[in-house]
Parts: structure tokens; C-alpha cells; sequence
């Protein structure tokens, strides 16, 4: 009785939803969001998807295989990891010159979002055939979503690097900008990431940390940086951080809001060879930006680049 219920429900949310209207066209890559976490959270258009594509280029197919299994799903896969990326990408538009459909999946969220991915799309696409999206669920969205913060636009910088120098180095540099930034972390580095945070941000900037997100032990709790000093973290499960905006410029002008980070890379680089007036007033006449607004940043780099 309860898979007749089941099917019932599929069929009728199918016919509601008029996903079979939804174009499916031939020698077509369809990148696929997963579930972050919760298997509930796929979406009846990625159902419908992967139900009817050709072959589905899966991360870990050892992942993928019980999710599909879950819902009735037998379209075959092939792996497509990091390590064979690019020998999947040609493989993947031979299969689209036959007028194949394939679709593209991660073991969570979305192909080539701090994920394998890009090299296929961007095969697929330097050969001409065609790559839809079909969204789903994503940790960065979710945890932002959930964390109350604040500002008009946010940096995504996903996983920071892992050697010591550069990691710092890097997480210095997003945190002189006022805008909200997103991290990711793995568990084994959380408490190295809170450490550093903690040192590296006012005492009173905000500081959002989600666990295990849509998962049963999911987890957001909002701190300052300050309380991150004596924080105890679970070493387990996947991390979304989320650094709100600065409180002591929060009210800065717009000018400063518009220095993006492909600019504070470019005025470090300048920095390296110019005192901080000379870097501001360069960077300044090619950006259009305030030249106030990147002397300010200027000194902060340079006093950053000290500590």
C-alpha cells in the first residue's frame, strides 16, 4: 500500500509541477545541484533529469548510486573526479557528438563549485554543445541564508589554502574588506580556521559557524570574534563560515563597499614596489574608485602585511 501511495505522489507532483514539459534537448550536459545533506532536498526537476539523461558523470558513484537507487533512478554513471576530469571531459563530448544527454553531479551542491566540475563544462562548452543548469540545494546560500547577516554583496572564497603562510596571508586580506565573506572548512581544520579568525578580525566583528547543514546534527550559532578565543568546536562534520560585516565600517561611504578583492590583490601587488600614497593614487585612476577609500585600504594591507 505504501508504494502504491508513493507512486501516486510522484506522479501527481510530476503532473503538477509540469516538469515533463521541461526541455531535454540531445548532445546536452545538464549540471545537476544534489543535496547538501538531506536527501529530501533534490528537487523534482534534478529527479527528472538524471531519470532520462543518457549517462550521468558523477564525483564518487559510490555516493551518487544510493541516492538514485532511493528513487527508483538506474540511468548508468561514470566516475568523474578530480583526478579524471579532464579524460572525462573529452569522453563526455564524444558522448554529446552522438547525441547523447549527460548530466553532471557532485556528491553535494553543485559540480564545480569548490567541487570537481569546471573542466567539463568548460570542454563542453569550448566545443560548442550546449550546458544547462538545474539548480539545487547549496551550503553557502543555506548557511547564509540562516546566519542574519548583513550588507548588500559578500565575497565567496570557499576552502582557503592549506599551507600555514599563504592560509593566513589570505584570510588577512578578506577580512580588510567590510563586506561579509563565506568560508569553507573541513572538520580536522575547524578549530586552526576559529584560532585564526580570532586573531585576525576585530574583537567585535560577527562571526556565523554552520554544521552538518540540512544534516540531523545540523548546527548555526552566531558568535564575535572575540568569543571565538575560548569557543570549543566540534571537530566533526562539514563547515560553512560566514564573516559578517565590519561593525567599524560598516557605514563606510559606497566608494569604499566598491573595492572588490581582484582590487586589494592588484594594490598588494603594487604595494610591494610603491609607497602607499603613490599605490593608492595608481590604483585609483584605473579603478575609477575613491582615492581616500584605497589609501585607507593601502595602510590597512601594509600594517597587515607587518603583523
Amino acid at each position: 500500500m505504501g508504494e502504491v501511495t508513493s507512486s501516486l505522489l510522484h506522479d501527481g507532483l510530476i503532473a503538477l509541477s509540469a516538469v515533463a514539459a521541461q526541455e531535454l534537448p540531445a548532445g546536452s550536459l545538464h549540471v545537476v545541484g544534489m543535496p547538501i545533506g538531506n536527501a529530501a532536498d533534490i528537487t523534482l526537476r534534478a529527479l527528472w533529469v538524471l531519470s532520462r539523461v543518457d549517462v550521468i558523470a558523477a564525483e564518487d558513484t559510490r555516493v551518487t548510486r544510493p541516492l538514485l537507487t532511493r528513487y527508483g533512478i538506474a540511468t548508468p554513471l561514470i566516475a568523474a573526479h578530480q583526478h579524471n576530469e579532464q579524460e572525462v571531459a573529452q569522453l563526455v563530448v564524444t558522448r554529446l557528438a552522438k547525441a547523447e544527454r549527460v548530466a553532471l553531479v557532485t556528491d553535494a551542491g553543485t559540480p564545480g563549485l569548490a567541487d570537481p566540475g569546471a573542466r567539463i563544462v568548460r570542454a563542453v562548452l569550448d566545443a560548442g554543445y550546449r550546458v544547462i543548469p538545474v539548480p539545487g540545494a547549496s551550503s553557502a546560500m543555506s548557511a547564509l541564508s540562516a546566519s542574519g547577516v548583513g550588507g548588500r554583496q559578500f565575497t565567496f572564497a570557499g576552502f582557503l589554502p592549506t599551507g600555514g603562510q599563504e592560509r593566513e596571508r589570505v584570510l588577512r586580506t578578506l577580512a580588510l574588506s567590510a563586506n561579509p565573506f563565506v568560508l569553507f572548512e573541513a572538520p580536522h581544520r575547524i578549530a586552526a580556521l576559529v584560532g585564526l579568525l580570532a586573531t585576525a578580525l576585530e574583537p567585535e566583528r560577527r562571526v556565523v559557524l554552520a554544521r552538518e547543514l540540512t544534516k540531523k546534527f545540523e548546527t548555526v550559532s552566531a558568535q564575535t570574534a572575540a568569543e571565538l578565543s575560548t569557543l570549543t568546536v566540534e571537530e566533526r562534520g562539514e563547515y560553512v563560515v560566514i564573516v559578517d560585516v565590519a561593525p567599524t565600517r560598516a557605514q563606510n561611504d559606497s566608494d569604499d563597499l566598491e573595492i572588490d578583492q581582484s582590487l586589494t590583490h592588484w594594490l598588494t601587488a603594487l604595494l610591494d614596489e610603491l609607497p602607499p600614497a603613490r599605490a593608492a593614487a595608481i590604483a585609483a585612476k584605473a579603478s575609477g574608485q575613491s582615492k581616500q577609500a584605497i589609501y585607507a585600504l593601502a595602510l590597512r594591507l601594509k600594517s597587515a602585511s607587518r603583523g
